[in-house]
């Protein structure tokens, strides 16, 4: 990993990396030139956070792991300000096939980009619809995993408290949040929630100080939608639930499980699509469920034999279910409210 430019033009404030390796696989030709020879897809992706937030982070690893491969030639830029986001994206696409990003604080901005470069393909997290013929969107579907990682914290809390700290209020969040909250419900029920929102995807401390008033009044699971949370749980001896990736190994004695965000389907099958020339604009969520090894429910770990065994059967039982197509978790977009 090398630090690189997308252009001359200086991109200030802000670390970019520039992942390259060997190897040949068919790639599209740039705009305006003929069908590309045997050569490396040019892929580029924009973030607002840091590689190592959990969203972003595992976009990351999926677009790495094609390059491993050796089907892409891969950079990516973290840390983007919203500011500075449209410009970045205009640099990358003069030079890449396909560009990847968030679009959620920058919506008519990347819509306005992509119009402009007809002939680049965009994979935009986004909470909006795709737009024809080159924009699609994608989102964590992961509420099925959320819903039975609620089951577990249900059957954990002996308080009957739940603290919950999340990011921004956004659709991709608030189902999140109330597919943990219904899992909750059914092996607690009558269970308190307490949620507050952090107003930032990437805080630690601010979201450590929110989880911390909530322990201080009775929570003892905190659903750490955030980093920082199992920090707070860690120091106070509560437990937690993860979210998107599985972050027991660095609490072992904290974080009972987590819903797992797997984003390798939604990439390889995009990259598949621009390499044939078959790419569209379309809503690539549903890559990101359970059916489509999208998302999963991490395993137990440390707490394997910790969590009482009926609630593991009726996890294992809906886990079954909903792969069957017999249960499915309801998605709720709503902004999710403090208590029972």
């Amino acid at each position: 990993m090398t630090a690189s430019k997308p252009t001359t033009a200086a991109l200030a404030n802000r670390r970019q990396v520039v992942i390259a390796a060997g190897g040949a696989g068919v790639a599209l030709a740039l705009p305006g030139l003929a069908l590309a020879q045997a050569t490396k897809l040019k892929v580029a992706a924009i973030y607002t956070v840091p590689f190592e937030q959990q969203w972003v982070s595992r976009i990351h690893k999926a677009l790495n792991a094609a390059q491993t491969r050796g089907d892409i030639e891969y950079k990516a830029s973290e840390n983007v300000s919203n500011a500075d986001y449209e410009r970045v994206m205009r640099d990358y696409s003069q030079s890449n096939q396909f560009v990847v990003g968030e679009s959620f604080a920058v919506e008519a901005a990347a819509r306005k980009v992509a119009r402009d470069f007809p002939k680049v393909m965009y994979l935009m997290g986004s909470s909006g619809k795709p737009q024809a013929p080159n924009f699609s969107v994608f989102d964590n579907y992961i509420q099925e995993p959320a819903y039975l990682s609620g089951l577990i914290a249900g059957s954990m809390t002996k308080t009957g408290k739940v603290g919950m700290v999340g990011g921004f209020p956004i659709p991709e969040v608030n189902r999140l949040m109330h597919a943990f909250m219904a899992g909750v419900r059914e092996t607690r029920p009558g269970a308190e929630f307490m949620v507050t929102f952090i107003n930032s995807w990437f805080d630690p401390p601010k979201a450590k100080e929110a989880a911390f008033a909530m322990i201080d009044k009775g929570a003892d699971v905190m659903y750490a939608e955030r980093f920082g949370v199992s920090d707070a749980a860690k120091e106070r001896k509560v437990l937690a639930i993860g979210n998107v990736i599985n972050t027991q190994k660095d609490y072992p004695d904290t974080v009972v499980a987590s819903a797992l965000w797997n984003m390798e389907p939604t990439i390889d099958r995009a990259l598949g699509l621009v390499r044939s020339g078959k790419f569209t604009a379309e809503d690539y969520g549903q890559y990101s469920m359970m059916k489509f090894k999208g998302s999963e429910l991490s395993p137990l770990g440390t707490f394997e034999g910790k969590v009482p065994a009926a609630t593991m059967a009726l996890v294992r039982r809906r886990e079954k279910e909903i792969l069957d197509g017999k249960y499915t978790v309801k998605v709720n977009d709503t902004q999710p409210k403090s208590g029972k």
